[in-house]
């Protein structure tokens, strides 16, 4: 097996663009699930949102850049208005209904053969990054050393998103350390009682789905930009259970804890399909194929967070009293 080759993947895989914009997506349901307790299964929808948003903006409007930037956030901030208005007064598990429910439209109306003029169908948009790379400080090359080397694309993507995982950070660590945040965590203990204190629980409740969601969204941007494309497909149901998977991975409620979990998360699935790829190859595996690696690599990474759930709910990081939602 070509180990250095395995290595050098892996190691890229720690900070590549899978890892920042999962990282991004996650960090947003850390303020939704994490601090205030919402189950919301529709992450992939603000994702999808914001990447369309700016993908019709430039391609089809033929309007600027920072336009489409501009009108993916704000689209992402209408959809947690129009999924939090009907379902934030009642039980969590209906958000959680709503949420996957929404996800999946969008996803088939983006899909749809009726909007293809609008959003391209199930081919995507392609076309609206040259505004991005047009301010791209790198000139043309290749960037790092050893193993971490990147084209001057690829690395004003990379440096785009770790700063945006930065800033997301620490605006979740400020806010939650605020009176605003302490709200959002009592709301996840014990909602009656934030509302027997004559809080408006539901205002809270729709400001961390804005925040949450927007956040998410910016992980949408970087998918866009990273491939120059946008393709509904990309945001299906399992981008939102891979993003809940890195979250409980790192840690609910834990501010690096997406981040932390989403490098972990992609070192081990590219670690995982690297070793038996070259096991496949060299023969030292014979009941599967190449072809059946990807999917045996998902059984053994899926096997292995079984048991972290069963021996270590509350991740890495996390605690187990951050995890006990009370979702009535």
């Amino acid at each position: 097996m070509d180990w250095i080759t395995i290595i050098s993947t892996t190691v890229k895989a720690a900070i590549g663009v899978e890892t920042v914009l999962y990282a991004l997506a996650a960090i947003g349901l850390n303020v939704h699930f994490g601090y205030t307790g919402l189950l919301n299964f529709g992450q992939a929808a603000f994702m999808a949102v914001a990447g369309y948003g700016l993908a019709v903006t430039v391609t089809v409007l033929g309007l600027p850049f920072w336009a489409g930037i501009v009108v993916g956030l704000l689209a992402a901030a209408l959809l947690a208005l129009l999924l939090g208005i009907p379902t934030l007064r009642l039980r969590a598990d209906y958000l959680a209904i709503v949420t996957i429910a929404a996800a999946e439209i969008i996803r088939l109306i983006f899909r749809s053969v009726a909007f293809k003029d609008v959003f391209g169908g199930s081919d995507g948009r392609r076309g609206f990054t040259d505004g991005f790379y047009a301010i791209n400080p790198f000139p043309a090359g290749e960037y790092g050393f050893g193993w971490l080397t990147f084209n001057h694309r690829l690395l004003w993507v990379l440096v785009v998103g770790w700063l945006l995982i930065g800033l997301s950070c620490l605006l979740v660590y400020m806010l939650m350390k605020s009176p605003w945040g302490r709200v959002l965590k009592a709301i996840r203990e014990d909602e009656d009682a934030v509302r027997s204190l004559g809080k408006n629980v539901f205002s809270y409740k729709m400001q961390s789905l804005v925040l949450g969601g927007v956040i998410g969204a910016l992980g949408g941007f970087v998918y866009g930009l990273a491939f120059a494309s946008v393709q509904p497909d990309i945001f299906g149901t399992e981008t939102t259970f891979f993003a809940y998977t890195i979250l409980i991975l790192g840690g609910a409620a834990r501010v690096f804890g997406p981040v932390v979990g989403s490098m972990i998360f992609w070192v081990l699935l590219v670690l995982v399909y690297g070793v038996l790829s070259g096991a496949v190859e060299a023969g030292y595996i014979t009941f599967m194929t190449s072809t059946q690696v990807g999917q045996f690599r998902f059984l053994l990474v899926g096997l292995g967070l079984i048991l972290l759930v069963v021996f270590r709910p509350q991740g890495i990081f996390g605690d187990k009293r951050e995890i006990a939602i009370d979702a009535r």
